[in-house]
């Protein structure tokens, strides 16, 4: 894959990330999960971005950006893309891992933060380690039989299944995980790990917690359990749709983000200006 004409990069401790600034509006951050990047919100962009400003990046490690994946890095690489784009509040939509980013950088900077939707999150009682995701299996199949033989196994996990038959839609799943990366499986001395702790009841912001109906029963499970920990949360169930939700219903999901965004987004919440 080569970088499109709306690619921009920016550089953050010798790592170079891929980012794209599009529409008009308050600012939406979009962090996509794990061996996915910044293409997969393409149905959202199209839907929102003349009502708003989306700057979506692929996280480090993921897509065109460099490094490996970095749970601790992630809320330091938004604060160096809020820096960089002169953001001084921001709404993050995150999905799957990318909840996690979003959640640990609204952790820390809870004062710049409008509103959250976080969607599919994992298990956030260990707030390193994806629980739903073999790593270390994934990482003995790379050093025995290569990324062409994960990519070929990960195709097939639940947590990339698509309930749509949409061909175009499934093509671009395959083809975000064609491209991943993987430098993390290939030496797992690199991956990184989060050292810093963080705390979800500083986080006073909206925020709308989005599920497929048909997601994994742990992911259900981890969205009533962040909802239960935030003191602003509501849950939404999608139906006909699995853990890739923005892809299996591009419209609904579209729909109720841009309600929740508008109600929420637009400024920061009066509660979190204090909480810093």
């Amino acid at each position: 894959m080569t970088a499109g004409p709306s690619d921009r990069y920016l550089e953050v401790a010798g790592v170079r990330l891929r980012f794209r600034d599009e529409g008009r509006g308050a600012a939406v951050i979009l962090l996509h999960g794990w061996t996915f990047d910044l293409e997969m919100w393409e149905p959202q962009v199209a839907a929102l971005r003349d009502e708003f400003r989306l700057v979506r990046i692929d996280r480090r490690g993921h897509g065109l950006s460099g490094g490996v994946p970095d749970s601790e890095q992630d809320a330091a690489d938004i604060t160096s893309l809020c820096r960089h784009l002169n953001l001084s509040s921001v709404a993050l939509l995150g999905m799957s891992q990318g909840a996690r980013a979003a959640l640990r950088f609204a952790s820390r900077a809870p004062g710049q933060v409008t509103a959250l939707i976080l969607d599919g999150p994992p298990n956030l009682d260990n707030q390193a380690v994806d629980e739903d995701v073999p790593m270390q299996h994934f990482r003995e199949l790379v050093s025995k039989a290569g990324l062409a033989a994960f990519r070929r196994e990960w195709s097939k996990h639940a947590l990339v299944q698509l309930c749509t038959e949409d061909a175009a839609l499934q093509t671009q799943v395959h083809a975000m995980i064609a491209r991943y990366p993987g430098r993390e499986l290939l030496d797992p001395a690199t991956a990184g790990t989060a050292t810093a702790p963080w705390s979800l009841p500083v986080i006073r912001a909206p925020t709308l917690v989005l599920s497929g109906a048909y997601d994994l029963p742990s992911r259900l499970q981890s969205a009533r359990n962040l909802c239960a920990q935030l003191p602003a949360a509501e849950h939404v169930i999608l139906p006909d749709a699995g853990h890739l939700i923005n892809l299996d219903q591009p419209a609904l999901y579209s729909k109720l983000c841009r309600a929740f965004l508008m109600r929420h987004g637009q400024r920061p919440h009066r509660d979190s200006l204090t909480a810093e």
